[in-house]
């Protein structure tokens, strides 16, 4: 796993940004999974402005949904196929038939989930996947001793997951939905690079058990370790509780960050 520490959330978004306008050079129809929330808004503003400045090339890159809530109305806000709408596809440019994802209104959910894992094997697979980890350690929306081979299902979020997301709904966890359709860990560790991104002293924790913990269900971001070519991409403050700061650090210090892509 690298562990690339950066100074803070813009930077780690400038270099999340710039590493998905290299992998578009090579592949310009290459699968992008994105992820929600506030953590990966700065590598979105980064590549809308490499688009706009002429030296990011997206128009053929296609967009996939990590996950989805359940039962929010079509067109809701703060569904996530509203979100990567208005967050990642309308600043890039791209229209909606670039775009795939879980349908969260179905009435069968179980179809709708077995349908979405069908469509990102038709797609070809995923070739960067995005993530943020919740400080419980979840990522998309597999929480604490969720199955590591698990792939798209439905899952019941916890209380903690429920408070943290309730700042997109007023602050109001009520409003906040119970169920939502995910991509399992195993259906995540089927994309080709894995980068994970987190800013904040809060995902400190989360992230030491990600990169040096035991790779465990309590922790599922964990699973990262098994993929070969996973990278973790943290500010200061995220990176506050690694013992091997001081190693990454040095590692980085001698070749460029993000071999490889």
């Amino acid at each position: 796993m690298e562990v690339v520490i950066v100074q803070d959330a813009k930077a780690g978004g400038e270099l999340v940004a710039q590493g998905i306008a290299d992998l578009l050079r090579r592949r310009p129809d290459a699968l992008l999974g994105v992820a929600t929330g506030s953590t990966p808004l700065p590598v979105y503003r980064a590549l809308a402005a490499r688009v706009r400045a002429g030296t990011a090339d997206v128009s053929r890159a296609r967009i996939a949904q990590l996950d989805e809530y359940v039962g929010l109305p079509a067109g809701h806000p703060e569904s996530y196929r509203s979100v990567v709408m208005r967050t990642v596809l309308k600043p890039l440019g791209l229209s909606p038939e670039s775009f795939i994802g879980p349908d969260g209104s179905a009435e069968d959910v179980r179809a709708a989930c077995e349908a979405y894992e069908t469509a990102l094997t038709a797609a070809g697979g995923v070739d960067l996947q995005l993530l943020g980890i919740g400080t419980d350690g979840h990522i998309g929306f597999n929480e604490p001793c969720s199955s590591l081979a698990s792939r798209t299902r439905i899952k019941t979020l916890t209380e903690q997951t429920r408070a943290d997301n309730a700042r997109f709904f007023d602050g109001d966890i009520e409003q906040v939905p119970q169920h939502v359709i995910t991509q399992g860990i195993g259906t995540i560790l089927e994309a080709r690079h894995l980068v994970l991104l987190a800013t904040g002293e809060g995902k400190a924790e989360a992230v030491a058990a990600t990169a040096e913990g035991p790779v465990a269900a309590v922790c599922p971001a964990s699973a990262l370790q098994l993929h070969p070519h996973a990278t973790v991409v943290v500010d200061e403050a995220a990176a506050s509780k690694l013992k091997l700061a001081g190693y990454f650090r040095h590692a980085y210090a001698h070749k460029p960050a993000w071999q490889d892509l």
